[in-house]
């Protein structure tokens, strides 16, 4: 069977909204899980999000929905990002379809949605805790329920929305179809599945399909005091719609801060937002209004944003599962999408880790350069340079040709650079050009001191030289 949308029997309504979307060929889990769905198997599927996992289970409902007051299907979420999320994109595949959905979940004014409710819906996405505030006011009616989908079913037990589920699950028909989509699988993902499905198929997308093949992936390294430095840059070069992935809210928050202070239209997204402030954010980044949005790895998951041209790793994350992640945000729907990661020097080791993952090709490259005047400096970050004492290591262009001795260099560098001799460490001297070091707190002051700076009639140069990787 061909890798084509045409080769699995999709309605055709739902095809002119698939072209319409920009998707031109179903992804690994799409292939697989759409047929499975379409045949009335229940189905487990081990994805990521950005492997295009809620179209994988949309389009198969859709196509077999009942219209009417109850709600036919039912998505369960974590997040209120996530619910917002699937409601749109199934209301994009199911636009020639006229069909009604909704996301529930808490942070909205919940007679918002008992209007809607009211009116007649026909798939429902939601956060355990508001489903069921709307089933104990009986203004959702689970009884038409004919299709189920626990979506990110790992990360919700790991809030600790297992009672939560159950107690759903008991509302809804047994004479139903239910579709459990995870990017793990651990013993209480199995253990739901085996209580709650009905001799449900594995569907299992491998590591190396987890990185989508549409994403350039490359990487500067680049020091920590010079990222806001290689991030303008980029900006400037670029253009992008972009999100900027940091490690601390903290970081989020200096970054965005920072950046408006230079004219970048930047916002901060982190859990310490509130819904509404959190909902402006996102309204103004779909929009355009926002170009770079900043965000701690609570958009990693569970938030999907159209056109998204560009992610950035600011701080690399810890794993290579979150790397997966955070570059799902672009390259979607077919189309090309760019990663780019700063790997400062204590970072190397978590780069290598995301090397040795599921094959991810990313390859080095240098900081652009735009033409154009840097909107932030590049300064000397020594913490680049230091060894494990320390201790920067210079190259100075004379030597044993030059009739100098180890003594003429220490001495060159105590009184034109005004250091302490404790601060200087090994001399190494050479034919033509020497080595030397220095600890790191004075480094700065000894290369500004002596290069470019005149001995015995002639300008002399001093270089930081690169430490050597570990390994």
């Amino acid at each position: 069977m061909s890798d084509s949308f045409e080769s699995l029997g999709i309605d055709p309504g739902i095809m002119r909204s698939i072209e319409e979307m920009g998707f031109t060929e179903p992804t690994p889990v799409q292939l697989a899980a759409i047929p499975l769905i379409a045949q009335g198997r229940d189905v487990i599927a081990q994805a990521q999000t950005g492997t295009g996992k809620t179209a994988a289970f949309a389009i198969p409902i859709l196509q077999k929905i009942r219209h009417g007051m109850k709600p036919s299907a039912l998505v369960l979420v974590p997040t209120r990002e996530l619910a917002i999320q699937v409601s749109e994109e199934t209301k994009k595949l199911g636009g020639h379809l006229d069909v009604k959905t909704i996301p529930v979940y808490g942070g909205q004014a919940i007679s918002v949605q008992f209007e809607a409710l009211k009116k007649g819906v026909d798939i429902v996405s939601g956060t355990p805790g508001r489903v069921i505030d709307h089933i104990k006011r009986r203004t959702l009616d689970l009884s038409g329920i004919r299709f189920l989908v626990l979506d990110e079913a790992d990360r919700m037990l790991d809030m600790g929305f297992i009672e939560d589920i159950e107690y759903i699950i008991r509302q809804i028909p047994k004479d139903r179809n239910t579709y459990l989509f995870s990017a793990t699988i651990p013993e209480g993902v199995r253990r739901l599945g085996a209580d709650h499905m009905k001799n449900p198929e594995m569907v299992i997308i491998s590591e190396e399909e987890l990185v989508l093949p549409s994403t350039k992936q490359i990487y500067f390294k680049v020091g920590r005091k010079n990222k806001i430095w290689a991030l303008c840059r980029v900006l400037d070069k670029e253009k992008p719609k972009a999100i900027v992935f940091c490690s601390t809210k903290r970081m989020v928050d200096i970054l965005e801060q920072r950046l408006k202070s230079y004219g970048y239209p930047a916002e901060a997204l982190h859990g310490d937002l509130s819904q509404a402030q959190r909902e402006r954010v996102l309204t103004d980044f779909r929009k355009g209004k926002v170009k770079v949005l900043i965000a701690t790895d609570v958009a990693a998951r569970g938030l999907d944003i159209e056109d998204v041209t560009l992610v950035i790793n600011y701080d690399i994350p810890e794993s290579p599962e979150w790397y997966v992640h955070r570059i799902g945000r672009t390259g979607r729907a077919g189309k090309e999408g760019k990663a780019i990661t700063f790997v400062s020097s204590d970072e190397e080791h978590l780069l290598e880790g995301i090397k040795g993952f599921g094959g991810a090709g990313i390859e080095q490259a240098d900081v652009p350069t735009t033409g154009e005047k840097d909107v932030v400096r590049k300064v000397w970050d020594f913490d680049e340079y230091v060894d494990i004492f320390g201790m920067v290591k210079f190259r100075i262009d004379m030597g044993k040709m030059d009739k100098v001795g180890m003594n003429d260099i220490v001495e060159l560098i105590r009184n034109r650079g005004d250091v302490s001799e404790i601060a200087i460490g090994h001399v190494e001297l050479g034919e033509k050009s020497s080595e030397f070091e220095v600890h790191k707190d004075v480094a700065y002051k000894v290369m500004k001191s002596l290069d470019q700076s005149d001995f015995r009639g002639r300008r002399i140069r001093v270089d930081p030289m690169p430490r050597r990787s570990a390994g």
